[in-house]
C-alpha cells in the first residue's frame, strides 16, 4: 500500500516558518510525511515539473501564495495556474493579505497585551509593512517576534480573526467548526 505524502508550496522564509510550526502538525496524522517547499525562488518550469511529479506519484500538494497586487482571489489563482501549470484551483490557497496577517490572527486580546501590540478584531488588512510597524522596540529581531507569536498562537482564535485562514482550515478540515 502506497502512503500518501503532502507537499505544501510556500513563498518565503516567513511562510515556511509559519507552516512548519502551525500547519504541518495539523496534517501529520493524515499523511506519511508533510514537506514544506519554498517555491518563489524556483523557476516556474521547475515548479511545473515538481507538481506534475507529485501528481503522477499519487501524492497531494497545496500551493499557498499572498494575494499581492491582484484585485481578487480568482485573479491571483489564474496567475498561479498559468505560471505553475496547476490546471486546478482546488490546490491553491490565497493568503489575504500576507502571511503576517495569519501570524497575528492567532493572538487573542490577552496575548496581544502580553506582547505589547495593539488589539484588533481581524487581521484581513495586515500587510508586511503594518506588521513590521507593530513590532515592539524591545525585540532585537523580527524573527524573534515571530517566534514568540508562534509560541502563543491559538488556532481557534486565528480561524475567527482571519478570513483566508478560516477558509484554509475549513477547506482542509483542520479544525472542527464551533457547534
Amino acid at each position: 500500500m502506497k502512503e500518501r505524502r503532502l507537499f505544501i508550496f510556500v513563498e518565503g522564509n516567513d511562510d515556511e516558518r509559519f507552516f512548519s510550526r502551525i500547519v504541518k502538525p495539523l496534517f501529520a496524522e493524515e499523511y506519511a510525511s508533510v514537506e514544506i517547499i519554498m517555491f518563489a525562488c524556483m523557476k516556474s518550469e521547475k515548479v511545473c515539473r515538481f507538481v506534475r511529479g507529485i501528481t503522477e506519484m499519487g501524492h497531494d500538494f497545496i500551493l499557498c501564495a499572498d494575494i499581492d497586487q491582484e484585485r481578487n482571489v480568482r485573479a491571483k489563482k489564474i496567475v498561479l495556474n498559468d505560471r505553475y501549470c496547476l490546471f486546478e484551483n482546488n490546490h491553491i490557497v490565497i493568503i489575504i493579505k500576507e502571511i503576517e496577517s495569519w501570524y497575528l490572527a492567532g493572538l487573542d486580546d490577552r496575548t496581544q497585551n502580553k506582547l505589547g501590540i495593539r488589539q484588533f478584531r481581524n487581521t484581513n488588512h495586515i500587510t508586511k509593512e503594518i506588521f513590521n510597524s507593530m513590532i515592539p522596540r524591545h525585540y532585537t529581531s523580527r524573527i524573534a517576534f515571530m517566534g514568540d507569536i508562534l509560541a502563543l498562537f491559538s488556532l481557534p482564535v486565528a480561524r475567527e480573526k482571519n478570513r483566508s485562514f478560516h477558509y484554509f482550515c475549513q477547506k482542509f478540515h483542520l479544525l472542527p467548526e464551533k457547534g
